[in-house]
């Protein structure tokens, strides 16, 4: 190929990854440039009503919140991490890979069930009376629905976040610093909190960031609980009140804070990388555990597990059954359809624009092509509720002017395209799970050896060739495992799709939710298991990508 012929050869075709990555940057853009308008051009007196009613309620609880869950994943997610990488006890290899299951639970499954089995109607205080004589207000008991309860489920979903990372972090690790520790005559625990923890921290922190992203977009649990944070304070604005104006400017406050934490995220990568400072990569060899030591490593362990999966389970099978709700009814194939449906469409759009994306950036790497990555990542932190939001004022401001256009001029009412359809609702899918669809397929495809590329250049591929004939069949596996996490995702998500599904489109998420919050905790346990189990599916693939089935 000619030097002349080379360049209109490498644009051929390139012209839809531009438009496509102008898109996605744009639909990715929109809702936060459409929150800041909506919330500064709204009235004051919105503003100074929330001040002085709501919103520092609003604040501290989420503050509470916050701190709350990051501080137990914190703590739970390294400590197991720790146990299951660096020590060996019977039942270890099980264990390892059963703390990642409850990440397939949505922390609003928790809450409906440990509901029906400790608040006062449970079973729980129902034995304690009966076993006591005891009236209601003979004895205390922790109350379920409240703060301390909404963190407890959060942390139990989520601490998997820090597992996943701490664990691999501490496996990259060279035992030589953390066995010089022990020859200085420091004890295992010492060595732990001086060596390994120090040089693990870049990760640790990040998996708490994760944790406590999910924390600010969770809606249904504190919801449910009736706790008051700014996601419910969201919902209830532009639901209950219909204050679109105070709903952008909660809005606002939260999307302030998610990139406040986007920024630590990137602070706290690029200033904590550590270097071994050997480069024979020392394993260390599992200190055995006896006695007391054992079965703290148990316990530690188990409880998670307990807690957080298998408890659940048993709880929710024991409420399906009971409930008359028939899962192979017209009913519930409804809403099945509808679920799998959206998150399949979800999930395809999602991994095309991911694909998009990424094979823009291998062919024209820079700093547009980085600024549109990082753009597209920015709505894994925004909460659902947020984007709906964003994206619900300025479509229904379009559709209310072009019906107003087209009823002046040709006397035909178009009513709302956008708004409350489909469409909307897979753009803000799209926005919300970008990062996962990038992350799962730019990971396979920076694999890749660059030389592949030009050697099928050099042979006369064009662009679209090279992706279509050796990326995409490279990266099938890539692909199909973002998918499956955006699916599940999707079907997990609830804000969004409570402000912006149509009229009679319902989802399992949102049947769940509806049954839990007329107290038919039994019927919601049915959609809720359907969830689980298709939640399972993906953290099966983490588990085999991150080599827990292999160890």
């Amino acid at each position: 190929m000619s030097a002349d012929a080379a360049p209109v050869h490498r644009m051929r075709g390139i012209w839809a990854f531009r438009i496509i990555a102008a898109l996605v940057v744009a639909l990715c853009l929109l809702p936060l440039v459409a929150v800041a308008l909506a919330a500064v051009t709204g009235s004051g007196d919105t503003v100074a009503s929330l001040a002085q009613t709501v919103l520092g309620r609003y604040a501290g609880t989420t503050l509470a919140l916050v701190v709350l869950v990051g501080g137990g994943a914190l703590v739970l997610g390294t400590t197991t991490a720790w146990l299951v990488t660096m020590c060996e006890f019977p039942g270890r290899r099980w264990l390892e890979i059963a703390l990642v299951l409850p990440l397939a639970f949505p922390a609003y499954v928790l809450a409906y069930a440990y509901t029906h089995v400790l608040d006062h109607p449970g079973i729980v205080q129902s034995l304690l009376r009966d076993v006591t004589g005891w009236g209601p207000r003979d004895y205390w008991f922790p109350e379920i629905r409240s703060l301390g309860g909404a963190a407890l489920m959060l942390t139990l979903v989520l601490y998997p976040y820090v597992y996943l990372l701490a664990r691999a972090a501490f496996l990259q690790q060279s035992a030589s610093a953390f066995i010089a520790a022990r020859a200085l005559g420091k004890g295992p625990v010492t060595a732990f909190l001086k060596v390994s923890l120090p040089m693990a921290r870049p990760a640790i922190a990040s998996g708490v960031l994760l944790a406590v992203m999910e924390t600010i977009a969770d809606y249904g649990t504190v919801a449910y609980f009736g706790v008051q944070t700014y996601a419910t304070g969201i919902y209830s604005s532009w639901i209950t009140f219909a204050d679109r104006g105070a709903a952008a400017q909660l809005a606002l406050g939260l999307l302030a804070f998610a990139l406040l934490l986007v920024v630590l995220d990137h602070l706290t990568r690029g200033g904590g990388r550590q270097h071994q400072l050997n480069r024979r990569q020392e394993v260390l060899t599992r200190m055995t555990l006896r006695g007391r030591a054992r079965v703290f490593a148990w316990v530690v362990t188990g409880l998670p597990v307990l807690l957080g999966a298998a408890l659940p389970v048993l709880i929710l099978v024991d409420m399906a059954i009971g409930s008359g709700q028939d899962l192979l009814g017209r009913r519930y194939m409804r809403f099945l359809a509808s679920s799998v449906s959206l998150a399949a469409i979800a999930a395809g759009v999602t991994m095309a624009a991911a694909i998009a994306l990424s094979y823009y950036d291998r062919l024209f790497p820079g700093r547009g092509s980085r600024g549109a990555l990082t753009v597209a990542r920015l709505g894994y932190a925004v909460p659902g509720g947020v984007i709906a939001v964003g994206l619900m004022v300025p479509f229904a401001a379009f559709d209310n002017a072009l019906d107003g256009f087209m009823r002046d001029r040709f006397g035909i009412a178009t009513g709302l395209l956008f708004t409350g359809s489909i469409l909307l609702m897979v753009g803000a899918y799209v926005i919300r799970f970008m990062a996962a669809g990038l992350g799962a397929y730019r990971g396979g495809q920076l694999q890749l050896n660059p030389n592949m590329d030009a050697a099928a250049r050099s042979l006369g591929a064009r662009p679209m060739g090279v992706l279509a004939r050796i990326h995409l069949p490279i990266l099938t596996p890539s692909i199909l495992t973002g998918a499956l996490i955006v699916f599940v995702d999707v079907m997990k998500e609830l804000p969004a799709t409570l402000i912006l599904r149509p009229l009679g489109w319902d989802t399992l998420a949102v049947q769940a939710f509806r049954l839990a919050s007329d107290e038919r905790l039994e019927g919601a346990a049915v959609p809720s298991l359907v969830i689980v189990a298709v939640g399972l599916l993906p953290v099966l693939l983490i588990c085999r990508q991150v080599g827990l089935y292999r160890r």
